[in-house]
């Protein structure tokens, strides 16, 4: 038994019509030779006229060695070893859907294979004690384990090996699967020309901050009037551009009302680290250009943020 090479799953060989990755070894005048990198790289081959629909007038363009591919399993003769694939009988929503499945397969086993290291434990039998069997009842050993992460009573019923493989693995999981906060940004400009101007903007300014709670909130920041930056930060993004969409349509409603107008400059999105230093150095250069005209004169209440 390998101390780190297993199969991802509890059946050794796919099952006819099951799609599978596979990575391309040689190209050859029948077809391609291929490892099924969910099966421990056993051998498989997609004969010449599986490669494609259409007639093939260059192999290369079709099929690559080197690159992984997503097949569907034809036949299967476990006593000789031979796997006949299919390239051609694999559609788009297949192909995507297999990628999904294999690439959470190879979290978990990078998570598996870290543990078997670790604690020099054969992968397999990681795999038998709880990794498959977490499969059956979650339907995938990686959603099991995310889930673990707020909820321990996930193993329960799971067969630990020793007492040091489950605290390498639940600290693992933690270090690998925690979700990390996703910082959502949007650009405005929010101008009102009355007598009351500055007030309305710092009262619709306010109102994107009204509906804060601990885990989600928005924060506002002025660039330079009228430009203003709304952020927020939060383990969904989905639900961080939410709050952005909603801040930014009650910004716009009490404006409009004050007979001023908002105007959205970037829509609300997921910020890279890159993004936010590109950000920092727009205001500092706008707060430079501002010092320089101002010269000696007091700050203006149009420069301000909004006050607390």
């Amino acid at each position: 038994m390998s101390l780190t090479n297993c199969r991802y799953y509890e059946e050794k060989y796919p099952e006819v019509d099951s799609f599978v990755m596979v990575n391309v070894k040689q190209i050859a005048e029948m077809g391609a030779y291929v490892k099924l990198l969910e099966y421990d790289n056993i051998d498989g081959m997609i004969l010449l006229s599986e490669l494609s629909r259409r007639r093939i007038r260059s192999i290369q363009k079709l099929i690559r060695v080197g690159r992984n591919e997503v097949v569907v399993v034809l036949r299967v003769d476990p006593d000789k070893g031979y796997i006949d694939l299919s390239k051609r009988r694999v559609s788009p929503e297949d192909i995507v859907k297999c990628e999904e499945r294999y690439n959470k397969s190879k979290m978990v086993h990078s998570i598996m294979r870290h543990v078997a290291e670790k604690t020099n434990t054969p992968i397999e039998e990681l795999y038998q004690g709880f990794g498959w069997p977490l499969n059956k009842k979650y339907g995938h050993a990686l959603d099991a384990f995310k889930i673990s992460i707020t909820n321990p009573d996930v193993w329960k019923d799971v067969t630990f090996p020793s007492d040091t493989v489950r605290s390498e693995l639940v600290a693992f999981i933690a270090k690998r699967l925690t979700p990390q906060p996703t910082k959502v940004r949007a650009d405005v400009e929010v101008t009102c020309f009355g007598y009351d101007g500055i007030d309305a903007v710092k009262a619709a300014l306010r109102c994107a901050e009204a509906n804060n709670t601990e885990e989600n909130s928005v924060k506002v920041k002025l660039v330079s009037p009228p430009l203003y930056v709304l952020t927020s930060t939060c383990l969904d993004k989905n639900v961080g551009i939410a709050m952005l969409e909603s801040s930014i349509k009650e910004i716009e409603k009490n404006i409009v009302a004050a007979g001023g107008s908002c105007t959205v400059k970037m829509a609300p999105k997921a910020v890279t680290e890159n993004d936010d230093a590109e950000l920092e150095a727009l205001m500092e250069k706008k707060e430079r250009e501002n010092q320089e005209v101002s010269g000696d004169e007091d700050e203006s209440d149009s420069d301000e943020a909004i006050p607390e």
